[in-house]
């Protein structure tokens, strides 16, 4: 019987722009999604990622049951939940009474809800007595964290989103925004739309497609932003464009800061930052005469060894201006997951405690242990993540629970993250996706609920609040993060404090809400206005909203006061410190990493999605045209890519958005899509001495050629999951292997792979028979003497597997062939000939995939550019940028081609 369809409002799960998002469901299975017009941060609107959640439910990447290991050589096997807690309560029972509290550790997630992070904080702090927890965001909004409370006595963003549409001049710092919150671009470009006279700054080293709105483009060199924004501030001084009578009556610490920038002259300041002069004299004339000025920053200032002092620094220009607590105005920090904030607000950090306390403040731990009902917190400093799983390495944390996060994939490093894991006598991994990177090293693996099919509240970039809804049953034997998290601590406070009550005796989310929200009440972030119920009547809400408010807080700081002992802001004098790595001569490249549009982090999630493939099919290293030719390399040859920390084999691509002397990798590639650890395997962990944020962006490295002449090509529809799993493991014999998806009706895997030597005849047969390639109506050829071998596999008149190995010239216009869905007689001949372009006018490529939401390749754009098609008729005509519009600065770049190769 057809279920009928329902619909639930919800939040997205991606990054922190926090949009609504409207669940069809059947009250079993997700079948859509659509943005929620009637959400204020995005009024409908969503991205590539976004509108494909529902694409994400495949069961075969799931975590479904609890699967235990009693020794690290033996594999897991299926338990059940009542057996898998007993056993985690007992380990680490056993471990905190013979090694003490801080040999156990917690490690979660920007991903969780504000009610699972509640629950890991009172379970960490309250029960186990540790303050080894910490998150994820370290790696990604520590750093704005410390600048905020630093500069403004607060971790509190003191915008909204409406400020972007109503600013004069917004400056945007490391962050390429056009990827990481396509949605807000999307309001940023219909602002500048409206309002020309917008002026708009971007400062990132590569020319992205964020670059695309900018009036402005500062390409300064990697790392150099804390000299950058002295330099601003002496320009604003020199010309006299600073509010003196604002920093009189709100500020400190100005003429400290003074005395600093005298020496970040112009000149000065264009050579550290390797721009003009002019370019610089220009960014300060439109910050300094703006009615109103903006700054957005990401991770290019946060993931630094000096990420405080830039967060900090750029803070400065907004108080030297008296810009911020007005409309269009402030530092506007944007959040990299969809509950960071939320994490900050509990104390999910290692140095925090709910309510914005501080964990090494006597007055504040005695504030929680009193409302917790125990007797104290422990005052010892916790791990943040790179100390943690350096401690986890060297053999002082002994148990450690991992929660919703991918540390296999995401921490610097990663030849020490792996040893760390391997080695750790328990490991607990509490997860949705049971095909991450780190599930591997699990002892214990716990399915957890994903997005859908649970229940809490996130908070956005803008202190904004939404109850997120569960609108589908987990699958499986998965459980809700906060369920998991009470139900383990109810065993282990029998272990350790046998009493009358339990810390953990909650029935629902809202309950944990609840409980939490009275930590909050008087402080700088107060929500003890806010519930579950509230939320679910008014809509989403800014805080602070305390008890008998009718309406959120749109903006802070507009009365001039600061939550500081003065009640004044603070400027910061930090000088300009280079990043730990500089270009020398055995590493002359600088490897910058950062986000592709249609994938998201580690890609535990997207990655499971093949159509999300289609814009970037593999990982490939970006080099300027002019580093190539220096190093006798094309586009498409295979590299050795090194640092001093490990290596990958990968190919390389010419790029004009990359400077001379630079190199960009993106971040989200893995050991699972990528042999060799992924792009963190060359990153670097030394980190910022107050936020302990790691140096994400900026490692020296170096590009050698490789001369791997055997390649392998091989694709196959159905069954990806498995069949990716079981193919990664036969990768490990060649010298590359990337192995990725593609198609998007009809889902495919896709594998390549090179090696010195051809292997032996039967890996291949063992991968043949994963592809199903072995038997059937199978098209053969094979040239031992060459080793050369390649199989199609035709099934109701169309390709639906096929191998290339020793000679892959073929393999482009054979995937666009199955792409198309057919391989009719006439071309039947041809499909095992060595050919790099399809016989007659057959098989036209479609090229990658501009336009992921409506299936629009780049061969039919140009067509269409060159049939006379501006934007607007391209969007008629292809419907491409008419959906979340993240493809539209890639289709001006290709209209504007014609022009520039004219002129």
């Amino acid at each position: 019987m057809t279920r009928p369809t329902q619909t639930t409002a919800s939040t997205c799960c991606y990054c922190g722009v926090g949009c609504g998002v409207l669940i069809e469901h059947d009250g079993e299975k997700i079948t859509g999604v659509a943005g929620d017009p009637a959400h204020p941060a995005n009024f409908g609107r969503l991205c590539s990622k976004g509108s494909t959640l529902h694409l994400t439910g495949d069961l075969a990447a799931r975590a479904l049951h609890p699967e235990l290991r009693l020794g690290k050589a033996l594999p897991r096997s299926r338990t059940d939940w009542d057996g898998a807690l007993d056993h985690a309560a007992a380990v680490f029972a056993e471990t905190i009474r013979e090694h003490g509290p801080d040999s156990v550790a917690f490690y979660i997630s920007g991903q969780l809800l504000t009610e699972d992070y509640y629950a890991f904080n009172k379970l960490a702090r309250a029960l186990v007595g540790t303050n080894n927890i910490d998150s994820n965001s370290r790696l990604c909004m520590s750093s704005a964290v410390v600048g905020y409370k630093r500069s403004l006595g607060a971790d509190a963003p003191p915008c909204s989103y409406e400020d972007m549409e109503q600013s004069h001049c917004l400056l945007i710092a490391g962050s390429n925004m056009a990827y990481a919150h396509p949605v807000l671009f999307r309001r940023l470009e219909a602002a500048k739309a409206r309002r020309p006279e917008m002026k708009i700054v971007v400062v990132d080293p590569r020319r992205t497609d964020t670059c695309e709105l900018a009036d402005l483009h500062l390409a300064i060199l990697p790392g150099t932003d804390v000299a950058l924004f002295h330099g601003i501030l002496h320009i604003l001084l020199w010309e006299g464009w600073i509010d003196r009578a604002y920093i009189d009556a709100h500020t400190e610490g100005f003429d400290e800061l003074k005395k600093l920038v005298r020496d970040y002259t112009p000149a000065a300041v264009a050579d550290i930052c390797g721009i003009s002069v002019d370019s610089l004299q220009l960014c300060a004339e439109l910050v300094g005469k703006a009615p109103s000025f903006l700054s957005l920053w990401c991770m290019g200032l946060n993931q630094s060894s000096s990420g405080s002092a830039k967060n900090s620094a750029l803070i400065n220009l907004h108080l030297a201006t008296g810009q911020i607590g007005k409309p269009g105005a402030g530092p506007f920090s944007l959040t990299g997951q969809p509950n960071a904030m939320g994490g900050r607000e509990t104390g999910s950090l290692a140095n925090l405690l709910p309510g914005h306390r501080e964990a090494g403040n006597a007055e504040h731990r005695a504030e929680v242990a009193d409302y917790w009902r125990v007797d104290d917190l422990p005052a010892a400093p916790g791990l943040t993540a790179i100390e943690l799983f350096e401690a986890v390495r060297a053999g002082k944390v002994k148990a450690l629970w991992i929660a919703c996060t991918n540390p296999a994939q995401s921490l610097p490093d990663q030849q020490k993250i792996h040893e760390a894991l391997a080695t750790c006598p328990f490991v607990v991994v509490q997860e949705a996706y049971a095909t991450t990177e780190t599930c591997r090293y699990a002892d214990l693996l716990l399915p957890a609920a994903g997005w859908g099919e649970k229940e809490g509240m996130v908070t956005n970039s803008e202190r904004r609040l939404s109850h997120v809804r569960r609108a589908v049953p987990a699958p499986g034997e998965a459980r809700a993060d906060w369920a998991i998290v009470c139900d383990f601590a109810r065993r282990l406070e029998k272990h350790l404090h046998p009493r009358q009550f339990s810390l953990f005796d909650f029935a629902s989310p809202a309950a944990l809400f609840d409980e939490y929200k009275q930590l909050t009440a008087g402080r700088d972030l107060d929500l003890s206005g806010l519930s579950h119920a509230l939320i679910d009547e008014l809509g989403p809400q800014q805080w602070p909203f305390p008890a008998g408010a009718s309406h959120g807080t749109p903006r802070l700081y507009a009365d001039g006061l600061f939550p500081t002992a003065s009640g004044r802001a603070r400027f910061h004098a930090d000088p300009y410190r280079a990043p730990q790595e500089k270009r020398e001569a055995r590493y002359p490249l600088i490897l910058n990493t950062g986000r592709l549009r249609d994938q998201w982090h580690g890609m535990s999630r997207t990655g499971t999605v093949a159509q999300l493939f289609g814009h970037v099919e593999e990982a490939v290293l970006s080099l300027h045209p002019d580093e190539l030719r220096r190093r006798r390399l094309a586009s498409g040859d295979l590299v050795k890519l090194r640092s001093r920390r490990g290596s990958l084999i990968l190919p390389v691509q010419a790029d004009d958005s990359v400077r001379p002397g630079q190199a960009f990798l993106p971040m989200h590639w893995g050991d699972r899509f990528l042999k060799g650890l992924g792009t963190n395997v060359l990153t670097l962990p030394a980190f910022d001495p107050l936020s302990k944020q790691p140096e994400l962006k900026h490692a020296g490295v170096e590009v050698e050629p490789v001369e791997l002449p055997w390649q392998l090509f091989a694709l196959v529809e159905g069954a990806v999951q498995q069949r990716f799993a079981e193919l990664r493991l036969l990768l490990e014999e060649f010298a590359y292997a990337s192995l990725t998806l593609t198609g998007r009706e009809r889902p495919a895997v896709l594998l390549k792979a090179a090696s010195a030597v051809p292997p032996e005849a039967g890996l291949l047969a063992r991968i043949d028979a994963l592809l199903g390639l072995d038997e059937g109506p199978v098209l053969a050829y094979d040239d031992p003497r060459r080793t050369v071998g390649k199989r199609v596999r035709i099934e109701d008149g169309r390709i639906t597997a096929l191998r290339l190995a020793g000679e892959t010239a073929a393999r482009d216009w054979l995937k666009a062939l199955w792409s198309e869905g057919r391989a009719d007689a006439e071309l039947r001949r041809w499909l095992l000939a060595p050919l790099s372009t399809p016989p007659g006018s057959s098989g036209a490529l479609k090229g990658k995939t501009v336009c992921s939401c409506m299936n629009v390749g780049e061969a039919a754009i140009r067509t269409g550019i060159a049939r006379g098609l501006d934007l607007d008729g391209l969007k008629q005509e292809l419907r491409c940028g008419t959906s979340c519009g993240s493809c539209v600065p890639e289709i001006k770049r290709l209209l504007a081609q014609p022009l520039a190769a004219k002129a």
